[in-house]
């Protein structure tokens, strides 16, 4: 996997041996470039906190399953080749409450609100899109991306396409 210039990882839940997680890691670190979106990469390998560690965050929940929701690029992260020209996406999918280590470039969050009957006290803002650097690579992670359909809206395709691009290796 030396040589490879992207891995697009989608594979949600699922298990991955040592042997398989360290050359991937290693495979990274060397500068191949990481990349996925929803559950396809933050939902993956529930059991690998060492995977966790290289994505750089972690699916949480998605309440409310299907919901209206917008995902909002961090204005002063609106620059980003990734995200340029977009300021927001509107989505009828599932929202996830995302969990991040604080290495990673949070470039657009989503706010999941507060409703009655839920047990928290406050609307929670979540990374929805983010970078990061290991070693010589690069990661890219969408949390947005559950339905077909929803790579059919412009914004929230343009930002994977993007994203893929970015975390390739540059040659």
């Amino acid at each position: 996997m030396l040589g490879t210039d992207l891995v697009v990882q989608s594979w949600t839940m699922g298990d991955i041996l040592p042997e398989e997680l360290r050359g991937l890691r290693e495979a990274v670190r060397a500068g191949t470039g990481f990349a996925g979106w929803h559950g396809g990469v933050v939902d993956a390998f529930r059991q690998a906190t060492d995977y966790h560690q290289l994505v750089g965050g972690q699916f949480a929940a998605h309440p409310g399953d299907l919901v209206d929701h917008t995902v909002e690029v961090r204005p002063e992260r609106a620059d980003h080749p990734i995200v340029t020209g977009i300021s927001s996406i509107r989505l009828h999918s599932e929202q996830y409450w995302a969990m991040t280590d604080p290495l990673v470039d949070v470039l657009a969050t989503t706010t999941i609100p507060r409703r009655p009957e839920d047990p928290w006290s406050e609307p929670v803002t979540c990374p929805a899109v983010w970078t990061r650097t290991w070693g010589r690579g690069r990661v890219f992670v969408c949390t947005p991306g559950h339905q077909t359909a929803d790579l059919e809206i412009p914004g929230l395709r343009q930002v994977v396409e993007r994203g893929l691009l970015w975390a390739a290796r540059e040659r």
